[in-house]
C-alpha cells in the first residue's frame, strides 16, 4: 500500500511557478511595511542633507538670492576666515569636556539611583527635572543667576565673603565658557544617569554574589564586573551626549550669544552668525557641512575606539 501511494504521488504535476509579476509583487510586498519609514527617514534626515551640501555650492547675495553654482568657493572662503580654527579647537574642548564630566558624574549617579534608600523615587523624579524643562528656559535662569548685579550666585558668594565685589561672569570668555559646560553637564545629567541606572538594573544578582563568594572587594567588582557589563549603556550615552553637546545652540545662544565677539562661539552658533549676523549664506551652508562631517568623525572615532579596547581585552 504505501509502495502504491508514493507511486501515485509522483505521477502529479508539478506546481506551476509564480509568473514574473506576481514574484516582483511578492518581493515588494515588504515596501508597504517599510515604505512609511524610508519616507520619514527621507524627507527627515536625507532631503536635509541635499540641501545642506546643495547650499554650500551656491552663491548667494546678503538677501538671499541665490546667484547660481558656485563650486568650492564657499569652503575656500570659510577656511580663510581667522576665527574658524579657534571656534574648532573650542568646539573640540567643549564637547570633550563636557561628555567626560557628564559619564563620570552619571556612572556616580546612577549607581547612587540604583541603591535603596527611603524617598528613592522623589530623588529620581526630582533628577529627571532638568532633562524635561526647556534647555533655553534653563539656559536664561542660569545667565539671570549670574548677572552681576542681580545673580544669585554673586549674592551667595558675597555673602560667604569668597569674593569682595559682583563678578560679571559672563563677560569674561574662559569664565562664561567654563559655566557654560556647568549648564550643559547638568541639562545632560539627567538623561546620561538613567541610561546607565538603566544598564545597572540589566547585570544580575548572582554575578555579584559570586563575586563576594571569590572575595572581590568593592573596587574590584565594580571595575571587573560592573563596567564591563555596562559598556553597551555607556557606549550609547557617550555617542548621543556627543551628538546632542556638538550640536548645543541654545546654551551658548542664551547665555553669551557666542560674545563677546565669537570669544565662546562654537561651530553651531558660528554657523548661525555667519547667516544671519555676517549674511554669508553660503559659508553657513559650508560650515553645516563641516559640522555634519566632524560629528561622523567623532562618533567614528569613539565606536573604533570602545571596539579597540574591546579586541584588547
Amino acid at each position: 500500500m504505501q509502495h502504491v501511494a508514493v507511486k501515485r504521488g509522483a505521477g502529479h504535476p508539478p506546481a506551476p511557478r509564480p509568473s514574473l509579476l506576481g514574484r516582483i509583487g511578492r518581493a515588494l510586498v515588504p515596501l508597504l511595511w517599510l515604505g512609511p519609514s524610508i519616507v520619514l527617514i527621507a524627507v527627515v534626515v536625507l532631503w536635509p542633507v541635499i540641501e545642506m551640501v546643495r547650499t554650500s555650492l551656491l552663491k548667494f547675495t546678503s538677501s538671499g538670492t541665490s546667484l547660481g553654482f558656485h563650486g568650492t568657493g564657499d569652503f575656500t572662503d570659510l577656511f580663510a576666515e581667522s576665527d574658524l580654527v579657534p571656534v574648532l579647537l573650542r568646539t573640540l574642548v567643549w564637547v570633550v569636556g563636557i561628555v567626560i564630566v557628564t559619564m563620570v558624574l552619571s556612572l556616580a549617579l546612577g549607581q547612587l539611583l540604583n541603591a535603596r534608600f527611603p524617598g528613592r523615587r522623589a530623588v529620581r523624579w526630582a533628577i529627571i527635572v532638568p532633562w524635561a524643562a526647556s534647555v533655553l528656559m534653563t539656559a536664561l535662569i542660569w545667565r539671570w543667576m549670574l548677572d552681576n548685579y542681580s545673580g544669585l550666585i554673586n549674592r551667595v558668594l558675597l555673602d560667604l565673603h569668597v569674593i569682595d565685589k559682583p563678578v560679571n561672569w559672563l563677560a569674561h570668555p574662559h569664565q562664561a565658557m567654563v559655566w557654560m559646560m556647568a549648564v550643559a553637564v547638568f541639562v545632560s545629567l539627567p538623561f546620561t544617569s538613567f541610561v546607565i541606572l538603566a544598564g545597572l538594573q540589566t547585570i544580575p544578582a548572582d554575578v555579584y554574589e559570586a563575586a563576594r563568594v571569590d572575595g572581590a572587594g568593592p573596587l574590584r567588582t565594580y571595575f571587573g564586573i560592573t563596567l564591563p557589563l555596562l559598556r553597551p549603556a555607556v557606549l550609547i550615552a557617550s555617542i548621543i551626549n556627543v551628538i546632542n553637546v556638538f550640536n548645543s545652540f541654545p546654551i551658548i545662544w542664551a547665555m553669551t550669544g557666542g560674545g563677546p565677539a565669537h570669544a565662546t562661539d562654537t561651530t553651531t552658533t558660528y554657523m548661525y552668525k555667519l547667516a544671519f549676523n555676517d549674511q554669508h549664506i553660503g559659508e553657513s551652508g559650508a560650515m553645516a557641512v563641516v559640522n555634519f562631517l566632524l560629528v561622523l568623525v567623532m562618533v567614528l572615532v569613539y565606536l573604533r575606539a570602545a571596539r579597540w579596547r574591546e579586541e584588547v581585552r
